[in-house]
Parts: structure tokens; C-alpha cells; sequence
């Protein structure tokens, strides 16, 4: 989706309702400054506010998404071409998270283990040495309770037995045995326990 363009539609939707960058945000509970953002192509509308967005230009979700009045004998390729690009934006930031995930996983360890080497190898009294053994481990903890909720909400798990494909719950992700990315859980459409591997592509 090209953000510059859908930038200047909702400007010019804007302007044909005769309505201001203030009196809009008014109108969403947001601030002007963020109307600002989306006209200038810097960010899109969230979600969440996108369906009462569309209703006060009197637009279609589609037709702000492709930044254009669409022509009807056009409007369902234009909503698959918008579908299967947020589907491709999706999954590029599922990688970009499943990759951060490493790198809090692997910063983690250090802030665990630099602190237990240091306590090991320097002489100082013991409740000293104590206190900086421990010292790393809640932030270290912390960060892999992060990391954990990322590879959670990042893409999804296949199931190993009907190969359905779905977000599971925090807590299962938490208490299941792993090996990698790949955990033992119970699949909520077949009820079966299997081994399931992350997926970025949802399954129809």
C-alpha cells in the first residue's frame, strides 16, 4: 500500500466535507497531529478507528486503502490486491519479530550470566556476591517472558496431526515442551496434542 498516497486522499476527502485537520480529530477523539501524519503519508490510521474514519468521508475501507474512489466493475480485485498485501505486510513483520525474539532471547542470557560470572570470579564479601548473582536475573527473566509473548503473537502454529493453524494463548505457548520454535500443545480444532511448528502463513 502506498502510505504518501492514501496520505492525500484522506486530505482530499477531508477537504470535499469541508472539514478541518482539528474538527476531524475532534470527530475520532485523536489529535490533529496524528491526522497530520496519516495526510503526509508518515503513518496510516489504526485499526481500530479506520470503519468510523471511512463512514465521516463517506468511503469505503477499500477505497481508502487503495487511496482512490474505486469503479464498482473494479472493487473485487482491488480488495484482493489490498488483502493479499496486508497479508504480505503481516508476515514481513512476523519475521522482523520472530528475529527480534533472538535478540532478546540471546540478551537475556547475558544479563543472567555476566552477572554469575563476575560474582565467580571477583573476590568480595557473600552477600555481595549474592547480590550480584542476582541481580541479572529479573530483568533476565523479564526478557524471556518478552521474548516468549513475541514468538506467541508472531505468525502461527501448525498443527502436526490436521495441520490447522491458529494463535494458541500465552499460557500454553508458556508451559508447553519445546524444541526451538516447535511446541507440544493441544490443537483447538482437532483436540489432539502434537508437535507444531511456527508457520507465517495462516491456513485457509
Amino acid at each position: 500500500m502506498d502510505q504518501i498516497k492514501i496520505g492525500r486522499f484522506i486530505a482530499e476527502c477531508r477537504k470535499k466535507k469541508g472539514l478541518t485537520q482539528m474538527q476531524l480529530a475532534e470527530m475520532l477523539n485523536i489529535t490533529d497531529r496524528a491526522v497530520s501524519k496519516w495526510e503526509t503519508g508518515r503513518t496510516m490510521p489504526d485499526s481500530s478507528i479506520m470503519i468510523e474514519l471511512c463512514d465521516i468521508l463517506e468511503i469505503s475501507v477499500n477505497e481508502l486503502l487503495c487511496g482512490e474512489v474505486i469503479a464498482m466493475d473494479n472493487y473485487k480485485e482491488e480488495l484482493e490486491n489490498n488483502l493479499l498485501e496486508m497479508v504480505k505486510q503481516k508476515e514481513a513483520a512476523d519475521r522482523t519479530l520472530l528475529a527480534l525474539e533472538w535478540v532478546i532471547g540471546i540478551l537475556s542470557c547475558v544479563v543472567i550470566f555476566v552477572p554469575v560470572f563476575i560474582g565467580a570470579l571477583l573476590p568480595m564479601e557473600d552477600w555481595m556476591r549474592l547480590v550480584v548473582v542476582f541481580s541479572g536475573f529479573i530483568p533476565g527473566i523479564i526478557g524471556f517472558l518478552y521474548a516468549v509473548k513475541i514468538e506467541q503473537v508472531a505468525g502461527y502454529y501448525e498443527c502436526g496431526h490436521c495441520k490447522h493453524t491458529y494463535v494458541p494463548t500465552y499460557r500454553s505457548v508458556s508451559f508447553a515442551q519445546h524444541r526451538g520454535r516447535t511446541r507440544y500443545m493441544r490443537c483447538p480444532k482437532c483436540n489432539k496434542k502434537s508437535w507444531q511448528k511456527k508457520v507465517l502463513s495462516k491456513n485457509k
